[in-house]
């Protein structure tokens, strides 16, 4: 790729697109070491992540800008690493929410699903899929990720729908799916069931209603309830009262009338029961509450359903038969008040669950569905965490998914919907038995009969979804790709569906392939605004990915998530930080068009041998300890740590410091020019190299910049592996060896530093303008050799008159008239007479002395306790010449405070 002449400015609009674009093309997404092309090596292993699918109906939200930028920074890490990598893209049908999508159309021609049947629906369904179910991977790879997206796979591909029903069968063939009545979850409006994952819980506010079970032996005594959901009486089998309650104790055995209709019903007692809810005693509806529904099966109670599939009450609700649930609640209350069977109506907060998709309340009901035991999958799952095979990160989420797995309920696989795998069951009008085929059967497997019928339901989209890191590969198949592929290596999503999808996806992977998924599990948190609160369009809080990305492009976006983010912890995004982020590859973009500049004016090669200035081996040595670090957090997952850490390298030592001081050693010519400008570009290069995985787009163009600059000067300029041809499949960073003299070099720079930063605080103090210089004596002691060497360097960047900097080992009185400064046992003195306001002196030496005062107590109880005797000799004797230096630093001060 030819790059133009650097622009003044990055433009990010001028570059995503295009930079993607050739990436794709030049097939830097697809894995290295393909088992599809020649020179495979199947002994490489290989780093693989199968993207959580996104809901083909999906428009962007924070939450993929999220797992997308965490995966694409694992990916382009190994990618780097020279690691086989391999990313697979998809989406996921997403049976309900699709679903909706077409019927709200429907509903704009007045018409309803079932009036056009199911063929046509399904047949309008793949047609919207077609036409929008493309935004989401656009808009996915608009945040530059490196997906080989000649794998991507969609949940309802033929390949899929094949593992489906491999997966179906074989659960039924050991016993494992069962269909039969069960409590499960029913959205009235869908007129399916749906999972737990599609109910939301909300706080609202309601009623609690209080009334009178009246006793059925005609006494007139009775058991005061209260319900928050009166409509359900119609249905109650009992009245509950815990056993140690001496208010009800007497009660129990005996019937009670429900209101209205009249059945008798038996007390019982049951400790679920909380005596201090409402009053103490429970009204009983095991098919329309799943506490209730256990306490039913315990007690043997019958299971009354008294509503329908549109929550319109049925043929058991007597005289409110046809009517909508909340109706009903409203006739039977009023009902209820008239024969005096009401005791007191107050205000409640409910808890109330409401489908995801559609928003309507969820009823719980008791339903005929296929069902998978779930147990014996979640003892394998259980224990492939607890053996290490699988390792949850952070690690506090383990529990959680013990906890989970080890109380699990079977599983409602089956969904009233049209659009989704349907059931592979057929069942025989013949002789009413099931055929259960992973083929389309021809005739009855009992008896023969070509009268087939297939099951109406389809499968939660999770049955799918749970297969995901082997379907797409190729599973049932023993294809290449899932032979290489599979396991996958890390499963990173958010911690909102541990259960949900990554349980199911561990339960699945064992009991399909016998091998785990994924060794890891990294969870992400949560997206908040930058108050802590949940975003929500109702609070219009909501930050739009794609309208931050077109305002201040996709790497400052990407960069503000990774670098906020620890695993499992949620966070707070703000749009100032990412305009903070926006300004860092600003910031790159500046210090790379001075060091592209200074490589063009530099002299092709040098003449002699390396003279390295402090600055350029403090740099270095810098450069390989930042290199160490980031290896570290990386492969402790803690990459937002890492990116702080390569952030502040670089504004703050690269661009701040060495920067500044490259411009003095440029500016001699000559060899200091040529191995300035080399060093310039060789931490340039490791920098994007290591920012690389955290923004893609800037990096790879500067650094194409970068590459073409060194390749035009010299082959001087060429690092140790050479020139690759794009960043995105460049070596990563490694660190040197430790040679013995960077600890020394680090610290005399770092002295530097110190006196530097104090002469510029007190400058501003003071309100000395940079463009004023100042003469100054500096008394350097030991390291007195050590300013003389960088008396230019102090002198330029602390604003200093060089022909008026002086440096000697000490002074036997302080110059009158002179602000005062001690840094680490170094004196400094600046002629700022009128400037110096003595009192004001004294009280800043003063404070300056009670900080150091309270180090050396610090420290010398420190080395008064057991830690000489515990920490390694070295860390000791560095404590020991820290509490020196601040004991010589407190003395110095004490004379100047006593000379004022």
């Amino acid at each position: 790729m030819s790059y133009p002449e650097l622009p003044k400015a990055y433009d990010f609009k001028a570059t995503e697109q295009r930079l993607y674009t050739w990436w794709k093309e030049k097939g830097y997404f697809k894995p290295v070491n393909d088992p599809s092309q020649p020179g495979f090596d199947p002994t490489k292993k290989p780093f693989v992540i199968a993207i959580p699918p996104p809901n083909v109906t999906g428009e962007l939200h924070l939450g993929h800008a999220m797992f997308i930028s965490m995966e694409d920074l694992m990916i382009r890490y190994h990618r780097m690493k020279g690691v086989p990598t391999l990313w697979v893209p998809g989406s996921d049908h997403a049976g309900i929410a699709t679903q909706l999508q077409v019927e709200k159309l429907l509903a704009q021609e007045g018409i309803r699903r079932e009036q056009i049947g199911r063929e046509e629906f399904l047949r309008r369904t793949w047609a919207w899929k077609e036409k929008y179910g493309g935004i989401i991977t656009r808009q996915i790879r608009r945040l530059g990720a490196s997906c080989d997206w000649d794998r991507e796979r969609f949940t309802l591909d033929q390949g899929l729908s094949r593992a489906v029903r491999e997966a179906f069968v074989r659960l039924y063939e050991k016993g494992l799916i069962y269909r039969g009545p069960r409590m499960i979850n029913w959205s009235p409006g869908l007129r399916t069931a749906v999972s737990d994952l599609e109910v939301e819980y909300s706080e609202e506010p309601g009623l609690l209603y209080y009334f009178k079970y009246m006793l059925a032996d005609g006494s007139g005594e009775y058991i005061p309830v209260a319900t928050t959901r009166p409509e359900t009486i119609l249905g109650d089998t009992a009245v509950a009262v815990h056993p140690d309650d001496p208010r009800y104790q007497k009660f129990i055995g005996q019937k009670v009338i429900v209101p209205v209709l009249g059945r008798e019903i038996p007390v019982i007692a049951d400790d679920y029961v909380d005596r201090a809810f409402g009053t103490g005693a429970l009204k009983i509806t095991p098919a329309h509450d799943p506490n209730d529904y256990a306490i039913g099966q315990r007690h043997r109670l019958g299971f009354i359903s008294m509503l329908d599939e549109s929550a319109q009450v049925n043929q058991n609700g007597g005289p409110y038969e046809g009517l909508d649930r909340y109706e009903a609640r409203k006739r039977l209350w009023a009902d209820m008040v008239a024969r005096g069977l009401t005791i007191k109506e107050e205000p409640y907060t409910l808890n109330v669950p409401r489908s995801q998709r559609g928003g309507e309340i969820v009823e719980p009901m008791v339903s005929t569905q296929w069902f998978v035991h779930i147990k014996p999958l979640a003892e394998k799952a259980l224990e492939a965490v607890r053996d290490g095979r699988i390792t949850i990160v952070p690690e506090r989420f383990t529990k959680v998914y013990y906890n989970w797995l080890e109380n699990i309920e079977d599983w409602c696989i089956s969904r009233q919907l049209w659009w989704g795998h349907r059931i592979p069951v057929w069942y025989c009008a013949d002789c009413g038995e099931m055929t259960v085929s992973r083929e389309d059967p021809t005739q009855c497997s009992h008896c023969g009969s070509h009268k087939l019928e297939q099951d109406p339901d389809v499968l939660d989209t999770w049955f799918s979804s749970g297969l995901w890191p082997f379907s797409t590969l190729g599973w049932p198949d023993d294809t290449p790709d899932y032979r290489y592929f599979y396991p996958t290596s890390v499963l990173e999503t958010g911690y909102d569906i541990l259960f949900f999808w990554v349980a199911r996806m561990i339960m699945d992977g064992l009991e399909f392939t016998g091998q785990i998924p994924f060794d890891t599990v990294y969870l992400h948190g949560l997206i908040r605004d930058e108050h802590g609160q949940k975003m929500s369009k109702t609070k219009g809080n909501v930050i739009d990915p794609l309208i931050v990305m077109d305002e201040l492009g996709t790497d400052a976006l990407r960069f503000t998530l990774l670098v906020g983010s620890t695993p499992g912890n949620d966070m707070n995004l703000s749009l100032k930080k990412v305009e903070s982020n926006r300004n860092f590859a600003n910031k790159i973009w500046n210090a790379g068009r001075f060091v592209i500049h200074a490589v063009e004016q530099a002299p092709e090669k040098p003449d002699g041998k390396p003279e390295w200035t402090l600055a350029d081996s403090w740099i270095w040595a810098r450069m390989q300890a930042v290199i160490a670090d980031v290896e570290r957090l990386f492969q402790g997952y803690q990459y937002g740590e890492a990116g702080r850490q390569i952030y502040d390298f670089f504004w703050s030592e690269f661009a701040d410091w060495y920067v500044e001081i490259a411009k003095l050693q440029l500016a001699q010519g000559g060899d200091r020019a040529f191995y300035t400008a080399s060093t310039l570009a060789s931490i340039l290069d490791t920098c994007l190299r290591l920012l690389h995985p955290f923004t893609p787009y800037v990096t790879e163009e500067l650094w194409g910049h970068l590459r073409g600059a060194c390749q035009g000067k010299s082959a001087a300029f060429t690092p140790a592996g050479g020139w690759p041809e794009a960043l995105i499949i460049a070596s990563w960073p490694v660190a040197q060896e430790n040679e013995g003299w960077e600890a020394q070099k680090m610290a005399e720079f770092s002295l530097v530093q110190e006196v530097i930063r104090s002469i510029r605080n007190l400058r501003s103090e003071k309100k000395v303008t940079p463009g004023k210089l100042l003469p100054a004596l500096i008394a350097g002691g030991e390291m007195a050799d050590l300013f003389r060497q960088q008396s230019g360097v102090i002198a330029s960047l602390a604003y200093l008159d060089p022909s008026q900097l002086k440096v000697i080992a000490s002074v036997d009185a302080k110059p009158q008239g002179q602000a005062s400064l001690v840094v680490a046992g170094v004196e400094i003195f600046l002629p700022l007479a009128e400037l110096v306001d003595a009192e004001a002196e004294r009280a800043r030496l003063t404070k300056e002395l009670d900080s150091i005062n309270g180090q050396i107590t610090r420290l010398a109880s420190l080395l008064e306790s057991g830690f000489t005797t515990k920490a390694p000799p070295a860390v000791v004797e560095k404590e020991r010449q820290r509490l020196s230096t601040y004991q010589d630093t407190a003395r110095k001060l004490e004379e100047q405070i006593k000379s004022l």
